[in-house]
């Protein structure tokens, strides 16, 4: 991946959160299931981006949120020599806080190719923060070095998680919310995983662990985490698998493993 790629992914999400804005204060609702709600911001922003994308490389293929396009080719995903690098969109991430006028959503651009995310482009548009990273190259927010903190001890550290929607009592996602909270100074549910994984980047969280979000979700995420210094891997310390993303990622490694070790106990 390159400049150009970085360059096209970002002039793909400001076209993204362009639309976005736009119908912020006029949105148009709908759940796509119990509790799981899109909005016309989210098609719209998704058109934006993939307009952008595509114009600049026809050939490679695309994964995104809405409209059906949720699936990677098998080639893609098995890492054949000859598969096309994949844009994984997610046009509208904290879509449930942008119904809801709160500030936590994102637009978010990752892409894999050769068998690993090698590109990430995360746009704030309420606050105008650009997260970006390329594979090798470290990560930025709006041109700014990052990297994760250095927190190595979980009663000092400030975690994040996310639930499914609908959750139920019995899950044993509640069970490892408590354990973490037991055990942490405190625990926030911000309700962005793209702005998460940032946020963890940038040394703003110690921690955030998911079980139930989607690859467009943290495509992006996982490698501007990476490119800053974070230690990421499945939730329960196992290897991380970039089209299953049931993770956490952390700071350092020390907490990275107090962590996993409480989370894989479920």
């Amino acid at each position: 991946m390159d400049q150009r790629h970085l360059e096209v992914a970002i002039a793909a999400a400001q076209a993204g959160a362009a639309e976005l804005m736009l119908r912020r204060d006029s949105r148009i609702v709908s759940e796509k299931a119990p509790k799981d709600l899109v909005t016309d911001a989210d098609l719209a922003s998704q058109k934006a981006v993939r307009s952008v994308l595509e114009a600049a490389f026809p050939n490679y293929a695309f994964v995104g949120e809405e409209e059906g396009e949720n699936e990677p080719p098998i080639s893609v995903q098995n890492g054949a020599p000859d598969a096309p690098p994949c844009w994984v969109v997610d046009p509208l991430d904290g879509t449930v806080n942008f119904v809801h006028r709160l500030q936590n959503f994102a637009v978010s651009i990752g892409l894999y190719a050769a068998g690993k995310m090698r590109l990430g482009v995360i746009l704030d548009p309420v606050y105008g923060e650009l997260f970006t990273a390329i594979d090798g190259h470290g990560a930025t927010c709006n041109g700014r070095a990052m990297s994760s903190s250095r927190c190595a001890a979980i009663d000092d550290a400030l975690v994040a998680c996310s639930f499914p929607a609908g959750i139920d009592r019995t899950s044993p996602e509640i069970g490892r919310f408590v354990d973490v909270l037991e055990k942490c100074r405190s625990l926030r549910r911000l309700g962005s995983c793209a702005l998460n994984m940032c946020y963890v980047a940038d040394g703003r969280l110690d921690a955030y662990w998911a079980t139930s979000v989607q690859p467009w979700d943290s495509a992006a995420g996982i490698v501007i985490a990476r490119e800053s210094g974070a230690t990421i891997s499945r939730y329960d310390g196992g290897t991380l698998d970039d089209w299953k993303p049931q993770f956490c990622v952390a700071g350092t490694s020390e907490l990275h493993s107090q962590i996993t070790g409480l989370l894989g106990k479920y």
